[in-house]
């Protein structure tokens, strides 16, 4: 039977950066990219805000970039999914898609996480032509233009916030008459300037051919419908972690998020690393995703090298 030292499952920033460290730490990684390969960034255009690329590069090229360097370091990947898992033991079992079972001393987990979309067909259709689902990522192309958020969180607060600082009006879109987020928040977006809330609207479409123009929109309490010229559509209605495979295995918390120990990407199980947005909540960036990719390495290879493994 042959046991791996380390099997890193997802690619995308956290996946490639773990297996670019994991490599040269001769750990021999085999890396299952999912069903996605690269993640997010695969649907993303203009990246401009991660080091190294002054002049901007487009999401696939960086994730190809990626995906050379750990495959130069010899890291083994797997165009495939990993359906299975028991964490039971020094020696953790996993199932692909194809029913193959695999034993490694040592998993990183980095399977990231999906935005959450509200399902009409306009929003994919003008994706990456002004539809986004991260503010921080896409908002400066929209610097001095009108825009549009969905979204009543948290999330959707701080965005709304965010464009506010590049946008000279922000349109900020709410389902019911109340919002979800905390006071703090809510007092923050109703008391800025730049941030016009429509209460109680629904969307009905985002408008434009090769671009955002507008966006329509429906009260649900008048049934009035109206257009609302904007450049750009922002949709924040939260992120689902990719975290299925391990539930009653791992730690979560009730969305879903993978829990690590502070300062660590260990998990409640030995043997066992968490990275990227499958764990982070928070900030949701690819230097982020990356930063934590080489940590879940760094702890793999201490803790292979604590059980003499390595």
């Amino acid at each position: 039977m042959t046991i791996h030292h380390c099997i890193i499952i997802g690619s995308g920033p956290a996946g490639y950066t773990a297996a670019i460290y994991a490599a040269r730490a001769n750990m021999h990684p085999v890396l299952f990219t999912g069903a996605e390969p690269g993640g997010q960034l695969m649907i993303t255009t203009e990246v401009e805000n991660y080091p190294g690329y002054p002049n901007g590069v487009q999401g696939p090229q960086m994730m190809d970039d990626f995906l050379k360097q750990a495959e130069r370091f010899k890291t083994v990947v797997k165009y495939e999914r990993i359906t299975g898992v028991d964490f039971t033991g020094p020696v953790h079992k996993l199932w692909t898609e194809s029913g193959e079972i695999l034993h490694t001393h040592a998993v990183i987990i980095s399977t990231g996480a999906s935005a959450k979309w509200l399902g009409i067909p306009s929003e994919q259709r003008l994706m990456n032509k002004g539809v986004s689902a991260c503010a921080v990522c896409d908002g400066f192309f929209f610097k001095g233009k009108e825009v549009a958020i969905v979204g009543a969180g948290d999330t959707a607060a701080e965005e709304a916030s965010y464009l506010a600082k590049l946008c000279p009006k922000v349109h900020m879109l709410i389902r019911k008459d109340s919002m979800r987020a905390s006071k703090i928040m809510q007092e923050r977006v109703k008391n800025n300037p730049a941030i016009q809330i429509h209460w109680n609207t629904d969307t009905e479409e985002i408008l434009g051919e090769n671009e955002v123009t507008a966006v329509r929109v429906k009260n649900n309490k008048t049934n009035e419908v109206s257009e609302i010229p904007v450049s750009a559509f922002f949709v924040a209605i939260g992120h689902k972690p990719n975290s299925d495979p391990f539930k009653g295995w791992l730690d979560m918390d009730e969305q879903g998020y993978l829990i690590t120990q502070p300062g660590t990407t260990k998990t409640n199980r030995a043997g066992v690393f968490a990275s990227g947005d499958v764990q982070d909540r928070i900030y949701r960036q690819a230097v982020t995703a990356a930063g934590s990719g080489c940590m879940a390495a760094l702890d793999a290879e201490r803790y292979l090298s604590a059980a003499g493994v390595i």
